[in-house]
């Protein structure tokens, strides 16, 4: 063989060689991207209503739970365990001015420590008095019976002023207050799962001290009605007025008498 052909062939051969071992070597490793850390939530542990209570609960430990939730969101109004670990406690018997969902947060302002005190007295706002009144158990001075408690009610005085009972003029009624909140009918205190009350005989009201007063006097008097509100109404302001004539309301020897200012 020629010298030519022995070199090519050596060069071939080396060529070869090289190639198979870059073969059988292992890739090179390749740096993997670390994943960023996951950042780390705060959390705190909330005072909350271990399931649905309805108005007029009383709360132990049984109704109550601690659970955890986001720092961030945890509002001022929450009751915390790292503020008040002894809260649970504190709270024992306390009643609930609100209805409140599974695992909603307990709120100071919709609950409230009775002392003892019976269940109305303990959820009526401060300077306002309880007074009911009898209605139609068949619903015809409380609009039918769809009146409920935590409606807004218009009160009507009838009265009658003609003695005899005869004529067109033998009776009168005036709206006596307006946007009056209803706090029972009967003895149901609240509406239950889409439920409509039972009609009792009586209708229980939230009054101030002079609303009761003519309520009182105009119960004495004549009959009372209750006309229910729109809801859109029920945030107006309350009109405490008493009649819309604007006159003055006299009784002599049973016989009332209205006296226009």
């Amino acid at each position: 063989m020629k010298p030519a052909r022995l070199i090519v062939a050596g060069i071939a051969g080396v060529a070869g060689l090289m190639a198979l071992l870059l073969s059988n070597r292992a890739p090179a490793p390749q740096k993997v991207a670390e994943a960023p850390p996951v950042p780390q939530i705060q959390a705190t542990e909330v005072l909350v209503a271990k399931s649905e209570l309805t108005l007029g609960t009383a709360l132990n430990a049984d109704n109550l739970a601690w659970v955890k939730w986001p720092q961030e969101l945890a509002a001022s109004t929450m009751i915390q365990r790292t503020a008040r670990p002894n809260a649970m406690e504190e709270l024992k018997g306390a009643i609930t001015r609100a209805n409140f969902f599974a695992n909603e947060p307990i709120r100071e302002e919709k609950i409230i420590k009775g002392s003892g005190a019976g269940f109305l007295s303990a959820i009526l706002p401060s300077g306002k008095k309880a007074v009911a009144i009898t209605i139609d158990s068949r619903g015809a001075s409380s609009a039918g019976g769809f009146i409920l408690p935590n409606d807004y009610v218009d009160v009507i005085a009838v009265r009658q002023v003609d003695p005899s009972g005869r004529g067109p003029d033998a009776f009168r009624s005036t709206t006596l207050l307006s946007n009056i909140r209803v706090l029972a009918i009967g003895q149901n205190i609240e509406e239950r799962n889409g439920e409509k009350a039972v009609v009792g005989e009586t209708a229980t009201l939230e009054l101030d001290s002079g609303q009761a007063e003519q309520i009182v006097l105009a119960q004495r008097n004549g009959s009372l009605a209750l006309a229910l509100r729109s809801m859109a109404d029920a945030n107006k302001p309350e009109d405490t007025s008493g009649s819309s004539s604007g006159g003055v309301t006299i009784v002599r020897f049973g016989v009332s008498q209205e006296i226009s200012k």
